[in-house]
Formats: C-alpha cells, structure tokens, sequence
C-alpha cells in the first residue's frame, strides 16, 4: 500500500522543515510527497535536497496561488493507493502511515479514515471532537483537511477541489474545502470513518483574539455559509448552529470577555452572510 501526499505551500519555511523531518522518520516508507510550490523564489529546492534518496518527492510549481487550485494540481500526479493532503504547517507522528496502514487492511470496506488535531503538548488544536469512532455523515463532518486519508478510488470518484472554496481561492469564502469534498465522497456512497485513535500534530490555529484573528474568523466562517448553501442544508440547522455562535457571543460578552465575544459575532455575521448570499448563486 503506497501513500501519495499531496502538499501545497507557500511563504513557510520553519514549517515546511519540521513537516518533511519527521516524514522522514516514518516507521511507514512506502510513500510520495508532491510538493506544490506556490511560491515566487527557490526557497524549497535546497530544503528539499537533503532528502532525495531517503523518499520519493516530485517538486510542482505554481504561479497561481489558492489552496484549491494546488490540490488539483497535486491530484494529477499521485501514483499511491491513499491520498491525502497534509498542511505545509502540520506533522506526522513517527507511526501515522504505519496506523492508518493498518486501519486500511482491517477495514476493506472503508473509503477514507479521518483523524484529530493537536499540538506539541497533545491538546486538540482545531476542536474537541468525539472520543470514539464514529462514521463522517452529513451533519458530523469530523474531518481536518490535514487529517484525512482517502483510498485511491474515493479520490478518483470524487474528482478535483471546488477552487471557489479554501483559502487563496480569490473569493470571500475562505474555508470548507476539505468539508465539501468529503461530503462529495460521501455522496458517492463511500464510508468515511473518524477515529480518534488517528492524530496529526498542527498548532493552535488561534493564539489571541486580534485583527487578524477576528478577520480570519469571519473568511472561514464566509466558507461554511457558503458551504452549507451549497449542499442545501437545512434552513433551520444552519440556523441552529448559527444562533449557537450567536449564545457564545452573548455569554462572552456578559463574563467581559470582549476580543472572544467579537469573535464570536464574527464567526456568526460571516456565516450567516454568506449563506443568505449564496442563495441565488
């Protein structure tokens, strides 16, 4: 069983060299790192030249940056029997190619197996999700892009990225790349598994409640409306969930908390904007 690692990256260095040491000291060795280069200089040729000979990578470059649109690139280029896409800012624990190996010979029958998040000390990084495993279904979507492993066949069923979606895409929708396309698969009749026992190291995303962190909040939550209007998700879920946002602003807000109360109504304005725009469209 060979894995295909489809990466797409730009200005990261420090990252990047954490991600392809321990890569290289994966239990696991029979897999292909594709490297899509979005960058404008030849910062990666000499990161990626001590590790010829030790594994397999192909070097791509693109001029036209978007998260999306590198994943598709990377896609016509795999050559493994599991395909996933790994951050330029995330790492493999030494056995993680070797689990979900394994996980894949037990379970014939599964499309894709997804895992957690979470930093150096071990805490969820992105959400505290299930403590057991549960089947990925339209409504528990427990899946990180970074943290998904899809056999071979899902990926050629399923198809390319929607480019309008992700970050760099060039539209306002800023996330949920990863969401519509397992939702994609899953459509296909393809069973998706989510099983906590599977983790991938990637820091906490949100280190303070700043600017930047209250703009990015509302780009991510533009791709979840927009998301959830394109799979024509219930009018009452979405606003359910929305007015779960909408509480936590309220609550923070009450106990003083203001730069979380504003991320809050960031998450919950964004969200809700998109999905009310995306109506017609």
């Amino acid at each position: 069983m060979k894995f295909s690692l489809v990466l797409a990256t730009v200005d990261r260095t420090v990252e990047l060299e954490r991600f392809l040491k321990a890569l290289d000291e994966q239990s696991y060795r029979e897999f292909e790192l594709i490297v899509v280069d979005q960058n404008s200089d030849d910062r990666l040729t000499s990161m990626l030249e001590p590790y010829r000979g030790r594994f397999s990578y192909t070097h791509l470059r693109s001029s036209v940056r978007g998260l999306s649109r590198a994943r598709n690139l990377g896609i016509k280029q795999i050559t493994g029997d599991v395909v996933s896409f790994p951050d330029d800012d995330c790492w493999y624990p030494p056995n993680a190619l070797d689990w979900v190996a394994e996980c894949f010979r037990r379970h014939p029958e599964w499309g894709g197996v997804c895992g957690r998040s979470v930093d150096e000390k071990g805490r969820w990084s992105h959400a505290r999700w299930p403590k057991r495993s549960l089947d990925v279904d339209r409504f528990h979507l427990w899946a990180v892009s970074f943290a998904i492993f899809l056999r071979r066949e899902v990926v050629d069923a399923t198809g390319d990225f929607d480019e309008t979606l992700g970050v760099g895409a060039g539209t306002p929708w800023g996330s949920c790349e990863e969401g519509d396309y397992v939702l994609r698969a899953l459509e296909k009749r393809y069973r998706i598994v989510y099983d906590p026992e599977l983790f991938i190291f990637h820091p906490r995303p949100l280190d303070g409640y700043d600017t930047k962190a209250f703009n990015r909040a509302y780009y991510y939550a533009m791709g979840q409306g927009r998301f959830f209007r394109k799979h024509n998700y219930p009018a009452s879920w979405v606003l359910y969930r929305s007015m779960s946002t909408l509480g936590g602003s309220v609550l923070a807000l009450a106990t003083g908390r203001v730069g979380k109360a504003i991320y809050h109504w960031k998450v919950f304005e964004g969200r809700l904007r998109a999905w009310k725009s995306s109506l017609h469209a």
